[in-house]
């Protein structure tokens, strides 16, 4: 199974993304974790990618995009991933499909766990972050909104986008997603 994993901070999307990795084996594709662990390696493009985190900017698609190719061609990908984090814009979706199409290996779902704002707001509000003061919350739920909006409709232009309540207990909201991937395990 192959998988886009799409949600807004707050949303639930790593304790879900951990659930399903352990039921359906996935690998957990994750470009954080990628970006740090290219770096780590010293790879030639982890390299590159940390020219650009070093100095607080967003890594160039190109850069990300070849992480990914990168990570797809390890042996644990091959029974299938999640992809959590990725892609962020139509560009590095598009990059995605070219690159599982040249493969044979085509996406088979985009989850999107959708929570309405103010459960958001509330939800990170109570983490009692440093980082999570009103203002700057306010601001990641605005560039998530402007970011993956423009997915969101790619996906379903593709009838690929499969959209979760993300309201309610953990084990309501897994219930809720293996119902949608469980014809995908047979």
């Amino acid at each position: 199974m192959r998988i886009v994993f799409i949600g807004p901070p707050g949303a639930g999307k790593g304790t879900q993304a951990e659930r399903l990795i352990a039921v359906y084996g996935l690998a957990h594709l994750s470009t954080g974790d990628m970006l740090r662990a290219a770096r780590d390696a010293k790879t030639e493009i982890g390299l590159q990618a940390e020219s650009y985190m070093a100095a607080g900017q967003l890594v160039p698609d190109d850069v990300i995009v070849a992480i990914v190719a990168e990570r797809l061609k390890a042996a644990d990908c091959a029974a299938g991933f999640l992809l959590d984090g990725f892609p962020r814009t139509i560009a590095q979706a598009e990059a995605l499909d070219r690159m599982l199409h040249e493969r044979g290996t085509p996406l088979d779902v985009v989850l999107e766990l959708r929570v309405p704002e103010e459960e958001l707001f509330r939800r990170l509000a109570g983490r009692g972050r440093a980082d999570d003061s009103p203002e700057v919350i306010r601001q990641r739920l605005v560039a998530y909104r402007q970011q993956t909006e423009p997915l969101l409709d790619y996906y379903e232009k593709k009838g690929l986008l499969k959209v979760i309540d993300g309201l309610g207990p953990v084990d309501e909201i897994f219930a809720r997603i293996k119902a949608v991937l469980d014809p995908w395990t047979g």
